[in-house]
C-alpha cells in the first residue's frame, strides 16, 4: 500500500509540470503563441440606413471580413412594410491591415451602392471624442452629474462650455469644478424680447451637438435651423404626457416647505402662477403628489420647433407611492433626469439612435 501511495506521489510534480505547459501552450482562436507578434485590435461601430433590399447583410459581412476585420455583434431593424433597412454592427479590425482612410472609403463606397441615406462609422478609441455644449438653467443636478459623469470617463464626450441665463456665484461646487477643468462658463441673461441667440451661437459653433441640461429657455426655429446640429433635451415626466408647463394648471407649491424667491408672494389659498418660475420639478412634482401617481419619469428627446415633440430617444420611470412626500418626490425625480439623460448621451455617442419615420428613433 505505502509502496502505491509512494508511486502516486512521485508522479504528481511531473504531471503539475505537465499541466502548465499544456495550458501555457493553448491558443486560443484569434491568439498567437508569440504574444509580441499578436496584432492590436481596434473596435469599431458602423451604423446604416438605407433602402431595403436582398443581400444587404452579407455585403456589410464581406465588406468587413475582407479587411480582416470580425465583427461582434450586428442589429437589424427592418419595420413592415416600410421598405427601409436600418442596422448597426460593432466589429473588431487591425489597424494595420485596415487604415481608417480606407475604412471611410469602404463604406462610403457601400453607401452609394445601396444609395444609403446614413452611413456612418467611429473608431472610438481613434476617433477624436464629441464636442458639447451644456446649457442650464438654475438646477444644477443634471449638469453636475454630467460633469462627475466626464470627469470619470462614462461619456465619451468633451464638455467645451456652459452656458446659463442664471449667474452662479465663485465659491459654488459647479463654478469650483469649471474652473479647476478649464471648462468655460457663460452666463446670458436672457429675456423674452432678447434670447441672445447670436451670441449662443458663437459659443457653440465648434461643437458636434448640445445638450440642455434643465435648461429653462425655449430656442427659437432660427436657432435651430442656424446651429443644423443635434440638440438633445431632458423633460421632467413621461412626454407625450406633461408637455411644457402650464402654470395655469399648475400650483408652484415650493413656497410650502422652502420658500420661492419668485412665488412667495402669492398665499397658498389663492396660488396663481407666475408666467416663469424656476422651479418647475416641484411644481410638476406637486402636481403629480396631489393626484396621487404611482409612477414619476423622464424623457429625453431631441429638440424640435414645436415644444417637447422632437423625436423620443430614452424614457425612464421610479416608483412612488403614498410614503413618499414633496420633498422625495423631487429628490427621486431629479435622480431619474440625471439617469435617463446620461444614458440617452452615451447611446448617441455609441452611433445607436437612428431616425425613424417623421418623429421616431431605432434605437439599439
Amino acid at each position: 500500500m505505502s509502496l502505491i501511495f509512494r508511486r502516486v506521489c512521485s508522479s504528481l510534480p511531473r504531471f503539475s509540470k505537465f499541466a502548465i505547459r499544456s495550458f501555457k501552450s493553448l491558443k486560443f482562436p484569434g491568439e498567437s503563441l508569440d504574444s509580441s507578434a499578436s496584432p492590436v485590435l481596434t473596435h469599431g461601430i458602423h451604423v446604416f440606413q438605407c433602402p431595403d433590399e436582398v443581400g444587404i447583410v452579407a455585403k456589410l459581412s464581406d465588406c468587413i471580413a475582407s479587411r480582416g476585420g470580425n465583427i461582434l455583434g450586428a442589429d437589424v431593424f427592418v419595420p413592415e412594410k416600410k421598405n427601409v433597412f436600418y442596422s448597426r454592427s460593432e466589429f473588431i479590425f487591425d489597424p494595420v491591415k485596415w487604415p481608417r482612410e480606407q475604412m471611410d472609403e469602404d463604406f462610403f463606397k457601400l453607401s452609394k451602392k445601396f444609395n444609403a441615406m446614413k452611413s456612418v462609422v467611429r473608431v472610438p478609441d481613434k476617433d477624436p471624442k464629441y464636442k458639447i455644449g451644456v446649457f442650464v438653467s438654475k438646477q444644477d443636478h443634471c449638469l453636475v452629474d454630467l460633469l462627475h459623469g466626464w470627469q470619470d470617463g462614462k461619456l465619451p464626450v468633451d464638455i467645451t462650455c456652459v452656458i446659463s441665463n442664471h449667474d452662479r456665484l465663485p465659491n459654488t461646487h459647479v463654478t469650483r469644478f469649471l474652473e479647476r477643468h478649464g471648462i468655460p462658463y457663460h452666463h446670458l441673461r436672457t429675456s423674452i424680447e432678447n434670447k441672445r441667440e447670436e451670441e449662443i451661437l458663437e459659443l457653440v459653433q465648434n461643437t458636434d451637438f448640445l445638450v440642455l441640461a434643465r435648461y429653462m429657455q425655449i430656442l427659437s426655429g432660427n436657432f435651430l435651423s442656424a446651429y443644423g446640429k443635434d440638440i438633445i433635451n431632458i423633460h421632467h415626466g413621461l412626454l407625450p404626457s406633461f408637455k411644457g408647463g402650464n402654470p395655469s394648471k399648475q400650483v408652484c407649491s415650493f413656497a410650502l416647505y422652502n420658500g420661492c424667491q419668485n412665488c412667495h408672494h402669492y398665499s397658498i389659498s389663492n396660488p396663481p402662477v407666475p408666467d416663469f418660475c424656476t422651479h418647475l420639478t416641484v411644481r410638476l412634482c406637486w402636481q403629480a403628489f396631489e393626484a396621487g401617481v404611482k409612477l414619476i419619469g423622464a424623457t429625453s428627446h431631441f429638440v424640435s420647433e414645436e415644444l417637447d415633440s422632437g423625436p423620443i430617444i430614452e424614457q425612464m420611470v421610479e416608483r412612488v407611492s403614498h410614503r413618499d412626500n414633496l420633498r422625495s418626490f423631487v429628490q427621486k425625480s431629479e435622480e431619474v433626469e440625471k439617469q435617463c439623460l446620461a444614458k440617452a448621451i452615451k447611446s448617441y455617442c455609441e452611433l445607436r439612435v437612428l431616425p425613424y419615420e417623421v418623429n421616431k428613433t431605432v434605437l439599439f
